[in-house]
C-alpha cells in the first residue's frame, strides 16, 4: 500500500526517485540535505515508505504536539524541542536505533530550512556509537530527483568524513539555494 501511494505521490509531484539502499542494509542513519524548504518533508516520506524498513524522523515538537500530533507520531515522528537540546536527547536516539534490527533513522543534519554556519552533528555520533552505516540523500530541484542509497560507513575521523559528505552534497540544487550553506561544518586548521 505504502508502495502504490508513494508512487502516486511522485507521479503527482512530477518527481523521480533514483537508487535504492541496498537489500542487505536494514538499519541505518538516514541523512538528507540541503533541507531549505517545507516540500523537502513532502518528497522525504514517500521515500522513507519505499525503502522497505520502518522510518522514524526527526521534526519540531510543536508538530507533535499539535492537534494531528497522533498522525505524525504515526508517521514515525519523534519531537524535537529545538530550545532545549541535550546530550540525553542523542542518548535516546542512539537507544532508539539501537534497539531495533530494523530501522531508518531520519536526519536533516541543518536542523532548520534556514542557512545555517554547520551541520548538527548527533546524526553522525549515533552512526558511530551504534555502528550503522549513514545513507546519503538528496531532493534536486532542478532535476526534480530523489536521489537516496548511497552508503557512507563513518571513520570516526570527523573532519575527513564531513569533507567527504560536503563534497557529495556540494553540487545538489536546493529549493532555495540562498538558505543552503555548502560548507557544512567549521575547519579546526
Amino acid at each position: 500500500m505504502k508502495d502504490w501511494f508513494s508512487n502516486l505521490l511522485f507521479k503527482i509531484y512530477g518527481w523521480k526517485l533514483v537508487g535504492v539502499v541496498p537489500k542487505d542494509i536494514k538499519k541505518f542513519v538516514l541523512i538528507a540535505a540541503p533541507h531549505t524548504s517545507n516540500m523537502d518533508f513532502f518528497l522525504a516520506m514517500p521515500t522513507m515508505w519505499k525503502l522497505g524498513v520502518p522510518g522514524r524522523f526527526l521534526i519540531k515538537r510543536e508538530h507533535t504536539d499539535a492537534f494531528y500530533g497522533g498522525l505524525i507520531k504515526s508517521m514515525g515522528g519523534i519531537g524535537v524541542d529545538r530550545k532545549n537540546q541535550s546530550a540525553e536527547f542523542v542518548t535516546e536516539l542512539k537507544e532508539i536505533v539501537g534497539a531495533r534490527k530494523e530501522l531508518a533513522m531520519l536526519f536533516t543534519p541543518e536542523g532548520t530550512r534556514k542557512s545555517v554556519k554547520k551541520w548538527k552533528t548527533g546524526f553522525y555520533r549515533i552512526a558511530l556509537a551504534v555502528n550503522v552505516p549513514i545513507v546519503l540523500a538528496y531532493a534536486d530541484y532542478k532535476l526534480k530527483e530523489v536521489h537516496i542509497g548511497h552508503v557512507f560507513y563513518p571513520s570516526g575521523e570527523f573532519e575527513k568524513d564531513f569533507i567527504y559528505m560536503e563534497k557529495f552534497f556540494s553540487s545538489v540544487s536546493a529549493k532555495y539555494p540562498e538558505n543552503y550553506n555548502p560548507q557544512i561544518f567549521v575547519r579546526t586548521k
